[in-house]
């Protein structure tokens, strides 16, 4: 049985006791979150889009920042060059259970 949840512009394909990598949430470490958003879920292979009524529970595992990624804009023949970067912060969840 797996779900396909949408979190802002991203979606997911999870199930039960995977650990995914999403976008900060602002929640402490261990604290429980429900993700309502829900695509489709599949069961017994067969797959039901009518997800009114279906969440998915998980747990905060940690907070964490991403590896640093380096931005470099140069204009030829203009002597300009620019060297940015930024660390995206992540939050690590625990799908815990898809109620269906």
């Amino acid at each position: 049985m797996y779900a396909v949840i949408q979190i802002g512009s991203h979606q997911y394909k999870v199930s039960q006791g995977d650990k995914i990598s999403i976008q900060k949430i602002d929640a402490a470490e261990g604290s429980q979150i429900t993700f309502s958003d829900v695509v489709c879920v599949s069961k017994d292979d067969q797959i039901q889009t009518d997800t009114s009524k279906i969440s998915v529970l998980g747990t905060i595992v940690a907070q964490s920042r991403g590896d640093k990624i380096r931005v470099y804009k140069k204009k030829r023949r203009k002597g300009f060059e620019k060297t940015i970067g930024h660390r995206q912060y992540y939050t690590t969840v625990e799908i815990n259970k898809i109620e269906a």
